[in-house]
């Protein structure tokens, strides 16, 4: 075993890593960006060595900083995690020559497995089963066209050299093949560095099952099983699971075998995933997709449900020693199911849903434990989620005797979950596993993208605006004045410390006549802004009224815990997340809270809302110009302009491409919202956009009766980039 080794990655995989590698003692040795220089990857390690800037390009996929760091701290050992260099051949070869065990598989086998193309011949010489499509590498656009007409629509187009969704495009029209292949090429060389591809006959309702394999340097290979990820969007995977709801014995065995001649096939070594496409109406059929050459983001289902730790299991292969296991060995007993925690916006736009990438400061983190409960997180409170990496933030995972008891564990871990300062889609994820399929087992790649409308609140609760106006008038109220105002006012305390001014009592008193209503304005991002009415005090006492818009007004109150009434701000329980209990309509709501210069997080079960100070006459001047309209078109999410494909004086239509935004490795693409004149545009490639920034305007040229805002403007599905 190695007494040092470098974890050439970050965030929640990292931790991870370095649980093991402790767990062995084993030495650790962190790498950071600039970005990265206070994350917890950096605290938790044994040793942390800065490799350069934020840029990707310029620290964690530089190869000559990761060998440099290594030098420098004696390691012996690589572990590459997953995403930037963990499938890069060159990486490998890097390592060995400089004398450093690389903890994953052979160059060759990377080399080979990364290019689909080549590995569905190798795989399908070794008796595996294939998706019939197109063959042979450095096709042209037109070899791909015939290609795709041969086959029938619907393909998919897929990069050759990568993997995880990044670049696939499903095509159902052959008359915009030319087109998507061009968005595909695009796509895949800035992914890859490498623009080919394949075309592939397109399954319907498949699900996507893959199969864990395990192999030694002495020829031995076992698979652990499989993995049902058929729940993703655009082709990302969000929620996994093992063993799959699908499969009975005789068909895991055969894909198990199947995937253990695959790996053979490759001389492969170490932790790797074997993915298989089955048809929705034939489950007994089943044809090789692609292989993962790495440890994947879902491993900890599989370890969960076979008792082995398979980051250990790379290191001892890495290491030289052979597998103790025989396939009889490996046993799988209960179920586990895991869900992806990203940084990201739910946006419903029709009939699907944007998922945007969001940044921020966590202001508060809540980590869910328990029974079953596992949590993989690179997060931290004060960790700052930017847009340069890729989105996921952590995992969690719940394991039970059965598929029910680990659903139902892991949909209560994530109402638990809490981080706020940052969007996530947490509580997406919660109610996507209360979906009658999802929870009867009847799952296809497709059924996310269908529902996901389904499952975005169609308002923000109004409980939710009557807490953050309720914290605001909680604020007002002075210090030390603890008693409801009309028992401040028949008897104030005296004395400098518990003397209270009934004057400055933010209850609405008026001398002679009923108590008058303060006003709070505020807005969620995404939605319209909403005044909040509120009369009386809003803790202690009888509480107060609230009156939310036009709504009748409720008799609602605040509870706060210690000294913190003053402030309007609530003390912290045992895990340093701050709670507040909203007594509304008869119900009690206990809502996480952290503050911030522009109005409150709030988070209740798994959902998190922004709710922002909103000024109405500011509002209206911003508005009054050109670029504060409905022509205007504005970022989605802060991010980088990568494509411009407009001027100033052209004339568009509505839905025509004009912008596209990046950000953690998504693409967004902004589009007309009507026909008309593009008379402003702000930005050129390269730009980098806050969220909301003004990017063009297009002025219609005989103004619509009937406009959508500004930031519907934009709803173009987002097109993933990365998948770790």
């Amino acid at each position: 075993m190695f007494d040092t080794v470098l974890v050439a990655n970050r965030g929640e995989i990292a931790v991870r890593v370095i649980r093991t590698l402790r767990e062995l003692g084993v030495r650790s040795v962190a790498v950071f960006s600039d970005a990265d220089a206070d994350a917890r990857h950096v605290r938790e390690a044994d040793t942390a060595v800065r490799i350069g800037p934020a840029a990707a390009a310029e620290s964690y996929l530089s190869i000559d900083r990761l060998l440099e760091a290594a030098a420098r701290t004696g390691a012996q050992a690589v572990h590459p995690g997953y995403g930037f260099l963990a499938e890069n051949a060159g990486f490998a070869r890097a390592c060995a020559a400089a004398g450093l065990a690389f903890i994953g598989p052979p160059a060759g086998a990377i080399e080979l497995m990364g290019d689909k193309i080549r590995a569905k011949e190798r795989v399908r010489a070794a008796g595996v089963p294939v998706v019939p499509g197109s063959s042979g590498s450095g096709l042209t656009d037109a070899q791909l066209i015939a290609a795709a007409e041969e086959i029938g629509t619907p393909v998919l187009l897929k990069p050759s050299a990568g993997g995880g969704g990044k670049g696939m495009r499903l095509v159902h029209d052959t008359a915009l093949l030319a087109e998507e292949i061009a968005a595909a090429r695009r796509e895949a060389r800035g992914s890859f560095g490498d623009d080919t591809l394949l075309v592939e006959r397109w399954i319907d309702r498949p699900r996507h099952i893959e199969i864990q394999v395990l192999a030694d340097g002495h020829g031995h290979v076992v698979h652990l099983g499989e993995r049902e990820c058929s729940l993703q969007r655009r082709h990302q995977k969000i929620i996994e699971e093992a063993p799959s709801p699908l499969l009975d014995e005789a068909t895991r065995a055969s894909m198990g075998e199947a995937a253990v001649q695959a790996a053979r096939a490759c001389g492969y070594t170490g932790a790797g995933t074997v993915e298989f496409i089955v048809p929705g109406n034939d489950p007994a059929a089943y044809y090789f997709m692609e292989m993962n050459t790495r440890l994947q983001v879902e491993h900890p289902v599989t370890e969960l449900i076979t008792g082995l730790d398979l980051v250990e299991w790379q290191l001892r292969v890495a290491a030289g020693e052979p597998l103790p296991y025989a396939q009889a060995d490996i046993t799988l007993t209960g179920h586990a199911v895991e869900a992806r925690i990203c940084a990201e916006t739910a946006r419903a736009a029709g009939d699907h849903v944007d998922f945007l990438p969001s940044a921020g400061t966590v202001r508060a983190l809540r980590e869910p434990s328990g029974a079953g409960v596992r949590v993989d997180s690179g997060l931290a409170e004060g960790t700052e989620v930017g847009t340069t990496y890729d989105p996921m933030l952590a995992k969690v995972i719940a394991y039970g005797p059965d598929r029910a008891t680990a659903l139902r564990r892991l949909r209560a871990a994530l109402a638990e979950n809490t981080v706020l300062g940052v969007d996530t889609n947490t509580g997406f994820l919660r109610r996507l596993l209360a979906h009658p399929a999802v929870v009867s087992g009847e799952l296809d790649t497709g059924l996310v993208d269908r529902d996901a409308h389904t499952l975005i609140p169609a308002a923000v609760p109004p409980a939710v605006y009557a807490t953050a106006a309720l914290l605001r008038q909680a604020a007002l109220q002075p210090a030390g004045g603890q008693a409801p105002a009309s028992a401040a006012r028949a008897a104030p305390r005296s004395g400098p410390a518990g003397w209270a001014d009934p004057f400055a009592a933010a209850d609405g008193w008026r001398l002679g006549g009923e108590a008058a209503w303060s006003v709070h304005h505020v807005r969620v991002p995404g939605q319209e802004p909403v005044t909040v009415r509120v009369r009386g005090r809003a803790t202690g006492g009888q509480g107060a009224e609230v009156r939310i818009g036009d709504a009748e007004a409720v008799p609602a109150r605040l509870s706060l815990t210690g000294g913190a009434r003053a402030t309007g701000s609530p003390a912290a329980d045992a895990s340093g997340v701050r709670t507040v209990l909203l007594e509304w309509e008869g119900v009690t709501h206990p809502f996480t809270h952290a503050p911030d210069g522009a109005g409150h997080w709030l988070g209740l079960d798994g959902d998190t809302w922004h709710v922002q100070d909103h000024d109405p006459v500011e509002a209206a001047l911003r508005g009054a110009g050109a670029a504060g309209g409905v022509d205007a078109l504005t970022a989605p999410m802060p991010g980088t302009v990568t494509v411009v494909k407009a001027a100033v004086g052209d004339v568009v239509r509505a839905g025509q491409s004009l912008l596209v935004v990046e950000a953690m490795k998504m693409e967004h693409v902004i589009a007309a919202p009507h026909d008309g004149t593009v008379t402003e545009l702000d930005v050129s490639p390269g730009s980098t956009v806050a969220m909301d920034q003004v990017l063009a305007v297009v002025t219609p040229a005989v103004a619509p009766a009937d406009t959508a805002p500004a930031d519907t403007a934009a709803a173009v599905p987002a097109v993933p980039r990365e998948d770790a």
